[in-house]
């Protein structure tokens, strides 16, 4: 009787004990899951010194890797097909089953990330520990390995998709060569890089019909004529001491993958960010502060990289074409030949400005998620040793991107003005194709 008692006794323990034990919490994903892997695709970019036409294409697709499997899971997102130029008709793979959508959907960032970048390689670390921080969270493994499974499928799908739009054509294009005509580019101190992505406009847009969709107004033309619209904004340019808040403004946006430094006989490249990755940065922080689900936040990734591939492709299509002196060789041929901007001049033509142009573009599709008065901190630069800049609205920023190149010296006023017109003429674009 007494040993009767004692096993009862036990069995009520061993079923307390077992019944008090917490399971295993299943690993939630938000949107900080996917500005981590933004991030570091940037960081790649960065490594990789990939310059921003290149970058915004980079990010398009990865975003829309991630996207097509949320869209195909959950109905409240609109399909790409029939939407996005050529997007091909993708479905869900018949043999899958048991498997996680959200991260089979970041796995499709990355596993697109990885083929697409020059040293995307290196996110396979990350990859392995995303996948081990889920298998530590209690989930099985089956749902893992076939969520690795679904993204791989629709990744294979997408860089079919980015293969067929003729940007691996480019380097068959006869190497660029300057003009050389009076108030043409040419290359810049101290590195005098060659032109960045000439051709860019000859791959396959997203949303547009054709990169001369949005053509600017013409730049003001060259003029040594002191009474001149193009000299009187050269003299704008070329100024003296400039307010501190202006450098402070022009560093904060210079995002300048290119910038070389001479010390000595050394020249040391100084690696920092692609405008496209600032924005995408800016929409992580978006994303969080509103505390926006997984699905949407991929959405709205996939919006913004996508807009800012048509709007480089805009850009650039004009800037190959009107092909304008920078103010940096404009100066010193007509007014100082030791002159130099604040920030250093990046390695194509000056009109119209790609910052205004892709920050009006980031803008208008934030506001369109977010609204018009959205105040935020913007702290994408603290990592590059910029401290954060508070704005009450992202157009409020896009404008100040804008201006920051005219107070760095690196571009006039028309090409900030125009460029920052097209890519809200873009950014509306964007916004009612995908939406209609």
């Amino acid at each position: 009787m007494k040993l009767t008692r004692l096993f009862i006794s036990f069995v009520i323990i061993v079923l307390i004990v077992t019944g008090c034990k917490q399971p295993a919490q299943k690993r939630e994903f938000d949107s900080k899951d996917i500005s981590i892997v933004i991030t570091r695709m940037s960081d790649l970019m960065v490594h990789d010194v990939t310059n921003p036409p290149l970058a915004a294409r980079f990010f398009s697709y990865a975003c829309l890797s991630g996207y097509e499997i949320v869209s195909q899971n959950n109905p409240k997102y609109k399909r790409m097909y029939g939407v996005l130029n050529e997007y091909p008709r993708l479905e869900k793979p018949d043999t899958l089953h048991n498997y996680d959508y959200r991260l089979a959907a970041l796995l499709a960032v990355i596993e697109t990330a990885k083929k697409l970048q020059p040293s995307g390689s290196l996110l396979e670390k990350y990859e392995n520990e995303l996948l081990d921080s889920c298998i530590q969270a209690g989930w099985q493994e089956e749902v893992v390995d076939n969520s690795k499974k679904y993204a791989v499928a629709v990744s294979k799908k997408i860089l079919a998709y980015a293969k067929s739009d003729r940007y691996n054509k480019i380097s068959n294009f006869q190497r660029y060569t300057p003009l050389g005509n009076e108030g043409t580019w040419y290359p810049t101190p101290p590195a005098y890089i060659a032109a960045v992505e000439p051709y860019f406009n000859t791959v396959r847009p997203f949303t547009l019909d054709t990169p001369i969709q949005f053509k600017p107004t013409p730049p003001a033309a060259f003029s040594k004529d002191k009474n001149s619209a193009f000299y009187k904004m050269l003299l704008l340019n070329y100024k003296g001491n400039v307010p501190r808040d202006h450098d402070t403004i022009a560093a904060f946006w210079d995002c300048n993958p290119f910038a070389v430094q001479d010390e000595g006989h050394l020249a040391i490249g100084i690696k920092k960010i692609s405008p496209g990755a600032h924005w995408l940065g800016i929409t992580g922080i978006a994303c969080e502060k509103e505390k926006r689900s997984f699905d949407e936040s991929m959405q709205i990734f996939t919006w913004v990289s996508v807009g800012l591939m048509d709007a480089f492709i805009c850009c650039w299509d004009e800037k190959y074409r009107s092909n304008r002196i920078r103010p940096e060789t404009a100066v010193r041929k007509l007014l100082d030949a030791k002159w130099f901007p604040i920030i250093q001049t990046p390695p194509f033509p000056e009109y119209p400005s790609g910052h205004s142009t892709i920050s009006a573009l980031s803008a208008t599709v934030l506001t369109h998620f977010f609204g018009d008065h959205f105040k935020y901190t913007d702290s994408v630069e603290v990592k590059y040793g910029l401290l954060p800049r508070s704005f009450n609205s992202f157009q409020e920023a896009a404008i100040e991107a804008g201006i920051s190149r005219f107070y760095g010296g690196i571009h006039f006023m028309d090409a900030i003005d125009n460029g920052r017109q097209q890519g809200l003429n873009v950014g509306k674009w964007v916004v009612m194709k995908i939406s209609e």
